[in-house]
C-alpha cells in the first residue's frame, strides 16, 4: 500500500477552502452524467460539501464519500448530519485499496486528489475496479503551472516555486492537470473527454477570501511545516509570501486565476 504525504494537511485555512466547494463550482462537467438512482463514490471527499450536493442530485441513489483522514471524515459527518444515513455516507478509506467490491458504483469522482498522490495511476486502476462496466469516471485537478495572477509580485513567484518544490519532495505533481489524460489512459479507461475550467478571484470579497486563506496556509498549514522541515524555506520567507497574498488581496485590480483540467472517461 502506497503511503502519501498530503501537502496541504487539514489546517483550518485548508478546510476553509474545501468547505466552499460545491457540485456547481467543482464538478460542473460531471453533472450531466448523473441520474436518479445512481451510485456515486466521491474519492478524497474532505468535509463533504461536494458529496452532499451530489447526493441531492442522484436521490434515491447513494453517494459514498471517502477520505484517508479520519478527522476530516468526522467533520463531514457533522456538517451533513441531516443527510447522512439517507442517501449519503462517509467513511475512512484508502484509494489504493478501496473497501468496496468490484463494480459497486455507476460514477466515481475525484476532485483535487490525483495531484497529491505519488502513484495516481494505481489509484485510478482501483477506481476503475469499483466502477460498473460502462460506468463514468470524473477527475478534476488544478495545474499550478497554469495559474496566473496580477499584479505581478516576486514574492508570489517565490511561493509558486516553493509549492512546486514541496510537492516534488512529497513525490506528488503540482501540475497534475496536464497529466490527467495520460494517467487515465494508462489506467485502462476509454473514451476520455478532456476539458478545462477556471476559478477566478477578482471581486473585493473574492480577493479577501482567497488571499486571506493562502496567507494563512503559507504560515500555518502542513505546507508551511513541510517547507521548513525540508529546508526549502525559512520563517522570514514564508512571512513575506503571506504578506504578498494580503497585498494582492488589497489591490482593487487584483486577479487570480486557478486553472483546472477535467477528464470524463468510461470503464
Amino acid at each position: 500500500m502506497t503511503a502519501d504525504h498530503y501537502t496541504h494537511g487539514h489546517h483550518e485555512s485548508v478546510l476553509r477552502s474545501h468547505r466552499w466547494r460545491t457540485a456547481e463550482n467543482s464538478a460542473g462537467f460531471l453533472l450531466p452524467e448523473l441520474f436518479a438512482g445512481a451510485r456515486v463514490l466521491d474519492v478524497g471527499c474532505g468535509p463533504g460539501t461536494i458529496s452532499a450536493d451530489l447526493a441531492r442530485r442522484v436521490a434515491p441513489g447513494i453517494v459514498a464519500g471517502i477520505d484517508i483522514a479520519s478527522e476530516v471524515i468526522e467533520t463531514a459527518q457533522s456538517l451533513h448530519a441531516d443527510q447522512v444515513g439517507e442517501n449519503l455516507q462517509f467513511s475512512v478509506d484508502n484509494v489504493y485499496d478501496l473497501s468496496f467490491g468490484d463494480e459497486s458504483f455507476d460514477v466515481v469522482y475525484a476532485h483535487q486528489v490525483l495531484q497529491h498522490l505519488s502513484d495516481p495511476v494505481s489509484a485510478l486502476v482501483e477506481m476503475r475496479r469499483v466502477l460498473v462496466n460502462g460506468g463514468v469516471l470524473g477527475v478534476r485537478d488544478a495545474d499550478y503551472g497554469g495559474f496566473v495572477w496580477s499584479p505581478e509580485d516576486p514574492r508570489l513567484e517565490a511561493w509558486m516555486d516553493l509549492y512546486q518544490r514541496v510537492t516534488r519532495a512529497n513525490g506528488a505533481q503540482a501540475n497534475a492537470g496536464r497529466h490527467l489524460a495520460a494517467w487515465v489512459h494508462e489506467a485502462g479507461f476509454s473514451d476520455a473527454a478532456v476539458a478545462s475550467s477556471n476559478w477566478t478571484f477578482h471581486s473585493a470579497e473574492e480577493r479577501a477570501w482567497w488571499g486571506g486563506l493562502w496567507a494563512d496556509r503559507v504560515r500555518h498549514s502542513d505546507f508551511a511545516h513541510q517547507a521548513l522541515a525540508y529546508g526549502l524555506a525559512d520563517e522570514h520567507e514564508l512571512a513575506a509570501m503571506a504578506s504578498a497574498f494580503l497585498q494582492w488581496a488589497s489591490d482593487e485590480d487584483g486577479v487570480f486565476v486557478v486553472l483546472h483540467v477535467e477528464v470524463l472517461a468510461r470503464r
